[in-house]
């Protein structure tokens, strides 16, 4: 048995390192996709141009039209009406930071100890090799948010990042999206067991870090700060809004205290989570305060979600509220399911009464507006990044896949650990000899 072990581990290695290889020969290839059903995301309907020819140089879209003729000399692909769409972007994921969740050596999204609050920075833990990068591309997930969910200070989380699910390459695309910080529900024990607790100990720590300079301007701090130097340096982005403030709540009077935090303090901010924001919606459409959701959130797991309803991506989407997706309810859906699980609730609230424009949108450009990527990722506008799927289905139905996923201009591979673990024990090898190592 470690024989046959160490040939699989060989061939999915050596099956990936060849994928990442054949990513590279084709980046600078110019790839043209005709009779396409194009979702460009150039306005607030979707920007859908029929038997549209998209053309891809050098990485980036150059032009989208419809019936246009294909460059000469391109790689022609054609779509045959098929929905084509940006590669997709969940808002709130653990991909890079996670690899098995049950095996704490493999997970890098949060700390215990030691001085890391808001300076806790999840850009260094990224592993680039994470097996279940290639899942979520396979499924035309091409962007994430990735966040912190613990840390060792009461106040704040730490800083996550937005990744390119680009396997082999450098998946960091913006270090530092935003701050995270978490209030309310099993989180509410980092604050003595109190959320009155929590939200006092956020405004002490944004309040210090007006008071006191980071460290190099050579500001001095009394001793009995509750911040140190190093969270306080972190916080700096924030309060001067240079990074935005994603406070992860579901209770409607939770999201209502974050809304004047962010007032209070000028803070520019995002609501993670946000199971009854139903309940407030006009004061988030006014405030322009953006929410990640998850769709399927539709029965409470906690006291904090007594208020979930089905219909709140699309009652927020009604009120103007900008809406991206992620499915937390089970945290596999973070890492190791991340594509088909935001897929899959993005139908089921188009299935509650959301505009399907508004779906796509919330998983494209909206989270790239968000966490401050949509000068390169989030529509088909010239020169942006191609990132590209195209579908041999509905992208909101489960049952659909990806025909191609193109990143940054290269197709990627759809071999996955999955599919070569599916293709080894597949019924038709039921009748096949065993291998050595299994005979008598």
């Amino acid at each position: 048995m470690t024989g046959e072990y160490k040939k699989l581990k060989n061939t999915l290695a050596l099956t990936l390192c060849l994928a990442v290889v054949a990513m590279d020969a084709v980046a600078g290839e110019t790839v043209a996709i005709v009779h396409a059903q194009a979702w460009t995301m150039a306005d607030a309907t979707g920007g859908r141009i029929d038997d549209a020819t998209i053309v891809i140089r050098d990485g980036r879209y150059e032009s989208v039209a419809a019936k246009a003729p294909p460059p000469s000399g391109a790689r022609v692909i054609d779509a045959a009406g098929r929905i084509v769409t940006l590669g997709l972007m969940s808002a709130d994921t653990h991909l890079g930071l996670v690899e098995v969740s049950s095996l704490e050596e493999t997970r890098d999204h949060g700390v215990e100890s030691g001085p890391l609050g808001a300076a806790f920075d999840v850009q260094y833990g990224l592993n680039r090799n994470s097996l279940l990068l290639p899942v979520v591309l396979a499924d035309g997930l091409t962007r994430a948010a990735t966040s912190p969910t613990a840390a060792s200070d009461a106040a704040f989380l730490g800083m996550g990042a937005v990744v390119r699910v680009q396997p082999g390459a450098d998946v960091l695309d913006r270090a530092k999206a935003a701050m995270y910080a978490s209030v309310g529900g099993f989180g509410a024990k980092q604050g003595g067991g109190s959320r009155s607790a929590q939200w006092q100990l956020l405004r002490n720590a944004l309040d210090e870090a007006k008071t006191y300079a980071p460290p190099k301007s050579g500001a001095g701090a009394p001793r009995d700060q509750l911040q140190n130097v190093l969270n306080i340096a972190a916080l700096h982005a924030t309060i001067e809004q240079r990074m935005p403030l994603v406070v992860r709540v579901a209770r409607e009077s939770d999201i209502r205290q974050a809304v004047q935090l962010a007032e209070d303090y000028r803070l520019p901010l995002i609501v993670l989570g946000g199971t009854e924001a139903w309940r407030c919606a006009d004061l988030l459409a006014a405030r322009k305060v953006a929410v990640v959701l998850d769709p399927e959130a539709d029965l409470p797991w906690t006291f904090d979600e007594l208020g979930a309803r089905a219909d709140n991506a699309a009652m927020l989407a009604r009120a103007g509220v900008t809406i991206a997706f992620s499915v937390s309810g089970n945290t596999i859906y973070l890492s190791h399911n991340a594509g088909v699980a935001v897929r899959e609730g993005a139908g089921l609230a188009v299935a509650n009464g959301l505009a399907y424009a508004d779906a796509m949108k919330a998983l494209t450009v909206n989270p790239a507006r968000i966490f401050g990527i949509a000068d390169h990722y989030g529509s088909m506008a010239r020169g942006f990044d191609a990132d590209l799927v195209i579908w041999n289905g509905d992208p909101f139905e489960p049952s659909s896949a990806p025909g191609a996923v193109f990143v940054r201009g290269a197709q990627a591979s759809p071999i996955t650990r999955q599919t070569l673990l599916r293709d080894r024990y597949a019924p038709k090898h039921a009748t096949d000899p065993l291998p050595p190592a299994y005979r008598p």
